[in-house]
């Protein structure tokens, strides 16, 4: 698909995701988080919580990436650099989650 419709199948998601973790952000900021079980919703968490989910997920991204690289059609450079993206984003909330969750516990 190109045109006016791909682009479409591409931002509408990205931009539903961004405002359902606005919502669900303000939803449940000054509100008591989990720290033991499980919890499905992410923002109901302690940054502990946070991290481990992080790096819990980390299998599954890779396998979605290997997934999107056998569909997709991209050029190796650009899914180079999407990987990379996706790798550094989740490197910086698994860093941003580690220090905040060390200043909660200095506390």
């Amino acid at each position: 698909m190109s045109g006016f419709l791909g682009n479409a199948m591409i931002i509408i998601p990205i931009i539903a995701g961004g405002l359902t973790s606005l919502i669900l952000s303000k939803t449940f900021k000054e509100k008591e988080k989990v720290d033991k079980g499980f919890e499905f919703i992410y923002f109901k968490l302690t940054y502990r919580r946070k991290m481990i989910r992080s790096l819990t997920s980390l299998p599954i991204v890779i396998i979605a990436l290997l997934i999107i690289y056998y569909y997709s059609n991209w050029s190796l450079e650009f899914y180079i650099t999407f990987v990379l993206l996706v790798l550094l984003i989740g490197l910086a909330q698994f860093i941003y989650n580690f220090k905040k969750w060390k200043e909660v516990v200095e506390q």
